[in-house]
C-alpha cells in the first residue's frame, strides 16, 4: 500500500459462477483526491464500493482501507472500519419511518456504540454535529421534517449530510445524482466537490453522468470565496476509471477520456452520446 494511501487494490477479484464482479482491480486512492467510475450495467461498479467497506466478500487479491487489510477482517471487526468511511446510497438511502435529523444522526449513533463496545468513551454532542452538517448542505431547516416531506434532490442532500458527519477521510457515492434534473445534479456535486477539499477527504464516485465527472475534475472549492473556481488539468486530483465486465478497462485524466479511441469508453463521453 501506497504511503498515506487512504484506499488500495491489488488484483482483487471476486467471480458470481461464470460472472466477472471483479476481475484483477488495482487501484489507490489518497487523501483529497477523486476516482469518478463509468461503465455498463454489470460491469460491477456498486460491487467495487461494496468492496470497499467488506459488504461483499472477494474471492482473491487484498483491500487495504485506512492501512487495514479488509479481505482479512471478520464482520464484526468491519463495524469499527465501516464507521470510519461514508456511504451515499443511490437515491439517498434515507429510513422514511425516521426524521431528517434522526436520519443524519444514524452514523453517530453506530460509532458510538462501536467506541462502547471497544471500552472508549464516545465525545462530541450528536444534534450539534448533526446540524452542523445539514448547514454544510443548506439543509438544516429541514431537521424536524421527514423524507416525504421533502424534495428528491433535498433527500440526496441529506443522505451526503449523513455519509459526512462522522467526518469521514473517505466518501463512497453510489450514482447520487441519478433520476435527477440537471440543475439538482449540478447542486449536488458542488457539495461534493466542497466536501472534499474542505475536508481534504478521499472520494469514490460511481455515476452515469458525464457532467459529473467534469465538475469533479474541472473545479475545486475556494474557502476563501466560498465559491467553486475552475482549475487545470494539472491541477486536477480527479481521475476517470471506466469498468467492463468486472475489469477496469481505462484510468486516467480527462483529457485522456476523451481521447481515447476504444469504442467502448467513449461511450462514457459526453460527446459520444
Amino acid at each position: 500500500m501506497a504511503e498515506g494511501s487512504i484506499l488500495n487494490f491489488c488484483d482483487v477479484s471476486l467471480r458470481y459462477e461464470d460472472v466477472w464482479a471483479l476481475r484483477d482491480v488495482s487501484l489507490t486512492l489518497n487523501p483529497g483526491e477523486t476516482r469518478i467510475i463509468f461503465g455498463a450495467a454489470g460491469s460491477g461498479k456498486t460491487t467495487l464500493l461494496k468492496a470497499v467497506i467488506g459488504l461483499v466478500p472477494v474471492d482473491r487479491g487484498q483491500i487495504k482501507v485506512f492501512g487495514e487489510d479488509v479481505t482479512a477482517m471478520k464482520e464484526t471487526q468491519l463495524f469499527g472500519l465501516r464507521s470510519r468511511a461514508g456511504m451515499v446510497f443511490q437515491e439517498g438511502g434515507l429510513f422514511d419511518s425516521l426524521s431528517v435529523g434522526e436520519n443524519v444522526e444514524y452514523p453517530l449513533l453506530n460509532r458510538q456504540a462501536s467506541a462502547q463496545a471497544n471500552g472508549t468513551q464516545p465525545n462530541g454532542d450528536s444534534e450539534s454535529r448533526v446540524r452542523d452538517a445539514l448547514r454544510f448542505v443548506e439543509l438544516e431547516q429541514t431537521y424536524d421534517k421527514l423524507p416525504s416531506e421533502i424534495s428528491g434532490g433535498m433527500r440526496r442532500r441529506v443522505g451526503i449530510a449523513r455519509a459526512i458527519v462522522t467526518g469521514p477521510p473517505l466518501v463512497l457515492y453510489d450514482s447520487p445524482t441519478a433520476g435527477l434534473d440537471p440543475i439538482t445534479a449540478n447542486t449536488i456535486m458542488a457539495l461534493i466537490v466542497k466536501e472534499r477539499d474542505v475536508r481534504n477527504s478521499a472520494a469514490l464516485i460511481v455515476t452515469h453522468r458525464y457532467q459529473d465527472g467534469e465538475l469533479m475534475a474541472g473545479f475545486r472549492y475556494d474557502r476563501e470565496k466560498e465559491a467553486l473556481v475552475s482549475v487545470t488539468g494539472e491541477e486536477s486530483r480527479t481521475k476517470f476509471i471506466v469498468m467492463k465486465e468486472g475489469a477496469i478497462v481505462f484510468f486516467g485524466t480527462r483529457q485522456e477520456l476523451e481521447q481515447s479511441e476504444d469504442p467502448y469508453v467513449r461511450r462514457f463521453v459526453k460527446h459520444e452520446e
